[in-house]
């Protein structure tokens, strides 16, 4: 039977380096958290935020799910975007996708996964929306590529479009939500050329980034 030993030992071994390190880090990061950034992001293990963002313990909210999908009934989101906006005070809030997503992957090829189908559903929506542009890309994977861009564009917007982010702009706070995608291959994030700012800009910058899109994909 397999034991959680060698996590654990790991564990110790890595407070040990911190506290070395910097011997009062625990008990400043045990006080409060302050967190710059809210982060949505893919459950995707291949994907650890704050890791890649080179940031430690404390400068980000986290909030992960299976292709990075938001959804307006999902509670679960919802008050993780709540709590971030009216308790930590974030100002940033960050959708990141990846490519190479299993469940972008799933849902563009229509693979029966099990329970998880009607997650992916949503992302199946987010393809049937933009048939006519995934239709003009010939290869299966720039496909996979496209709509792991579109997703987080989509998504993006439904950030937007919660009450919770609307009102926070109703009642002039500065809150910004972007759209990045991560590459495995290579490690960095890329921006997707859309950025809110406020309400006004919601249809503006989501047509500016699918406009985008579409030019580089047909070109």
């Amino acid at each position: 039977m397999k034991t959680l030993d060698n996590l654990l030992q790991r564990n110790k071994s890595w407070a040990t380096k911190i506290a070395d390190a910097d011997p009062e880090f625990f008990y400043r990061l045990a006080q409060q958290q302050s967190p710059q950034y809210l982060w949505i992001g893919c459950s995707d293990s291949r994907v650890p935020s704050t890791q890649l963002a080179d940031l430690p313990p404390g400068e980000m909210f986290v909030h992960r799910n299976v292709a990075n999908v938001i959804v307006h009934t999902d509670l679960n989101s919802l008050s993780c975007i709540q709590y971030a906006i009216e308790v930590l005070k974030v100002e940033h809030i960050i959708v990141c996708g990846h490519y190479g997503c299993g469940g972008v992957k799933a849902a563009v090829v229509n693979k029966q996964l099990g329970l998880i189908d009607n997650w992916l559903r949503h992302v199946q929506d987010v393809v049937q929306k933009h048939a006519a542009l995934i239709e003009g890309v010939a290869e299966t994977a720039e496909r996979v590529r496209l709509v792991c861009e579109l997703n987080v564009i989509e998504q993006v917007i439904n950030v937007c479009q919660t009450t919770i982010v609307q009102q926070s702009w109703e009642q002039g706070h500065e809150l910004v939500v972007d759209g990045l995608i991560y590459a495995l291959e290579d490690g960095l994030l890329r921006e997707l050329g859309i950025s809110v700012r406020s309400q006004d800009e919601v249809a503006a910058s989501y047509c500016k980034a699918i406009r985008n899109l579409a030019a580089r994909y047909n070109a």
